[in-house]
């Protein structure tokens, strides 16, 4: 971050909330390469001396989406939630790389939390943020695109996240559309025009690591690893394995009806996730 406040405005996050779930708009955050990203704290219960969940949504979401918001607004009952618009996604700036350069948009967000003052940061992604923060717990202090990750959390949890890239094994009609829309032309134009996500074009290169060759160093932090059985993306053996490799300082909650990410998350699981999250 080169000594520079990665929010423009810190004593906006620090206001005190009349009621939980009170939106604070705080200035864009810039990453350390440059992009700035729109970002909505949700206070909750214990503001400003608790934990703030550093919420990492999926691919095509964005914190103003209605199935985003309902997940930022249920775990802010238990804890502050800091919701970010990903690079790419919708007012942010930049191009979505699927999960390889978001984690410097984690490490931002994480720092924005420690610059806050929280006693606890706690990333939580989904899908694609299910990835990013995987791989930002598992390669801090390494660099990513020329830029190092300086900021880590107290904990993680990926809810939905792929263990492997590519997965082309789940024969659904939406991982398939998934994969036009990221792979060709036209599907990126359909992307950017219908659900305000800009994709970058010129795809990996190289493969940056996947969420399962790094998750044994995101020890010793704290892994939660959340997946549904109805999972029509990836099925329950990525989160079995992530959950395997991490090894011993990870738990795994395999939900029984539970679909895929943000759209599948029902009150009982946000109400559960949300009380984890506070006293992880």
């Amino acid at each position: 971050m080169g000594g520079v406040s990665p929010v423009e405005n810190p004593a906006a996050l620090r206001s005190p909330a009349a009621e939980p779930a009170q939106d604070l708009v705080p200035a864009r955050i810039r990453t350390a390469d440059g992009e700035q990203l729109a970002a909505v704290l949700l206070p909750g219960p214990d503001h400003l001396r608790g934990t703030c969940v550093i919420l990492a949504h999926g691919f095509s979401g964005s914190s103003t989406k209605p199935d985003v918001r309902k997940v930022a607004v249920a775990l802010a009952r238990h804890a502050t939630v800091l919701s970010y618009d990903a690079r790419g996604h919708g007012a942010s700036t930049g191009r979505t790389t699927l999960g390889d350069r978001e984690v410097l948009d984690v490490d931002a967000a994480v720092a924005v939390g420690r610059v806050a003052g929280y006693a606890r940061v706690v990333t939580c992604g989904w899908s694609m943020g299910g990835s990013a923060v995987v791989r930002h717990a598992a390669l801090r202090g390494e660099h990513v695109g020329g830029h190092r990750l300086v900021h880590a959390p107290d904990a993680v949890v990926t809810v939905s996240g792929t263990a492997a890239w590519s997965e082309r094994g789940t024969a659904s009609r939406a991982m398939r559309r998934l994969h036009r829309i990221v792979e060709t032309r036209s599907g990126r134009v359909f992307a950017h025009r219908v659900m305000r996500t800009r994709v970058a074009p010129q795809g990996w290169d190289p493969l940056p690591v996947s969420p399962l060759e790094c998750v044994a160093r995101v020890a010793p932090l704290p892994l939660l690893v959340v997946h549904g059985d109805r999972d029509a993306y990836f099925p329950v053996a990525h989160a079995e394995a992530l959950a395997a490799a991490a090894g011993a300082g990870a738990e795994l909650w395999v939900e029984a009806g539970f679909a895929h990410a943000e759209s599948g998350a029902t009150p009982d699981l946000l109400d559960r996730l949300g009380a984890h999250l506070a006293r992880a």
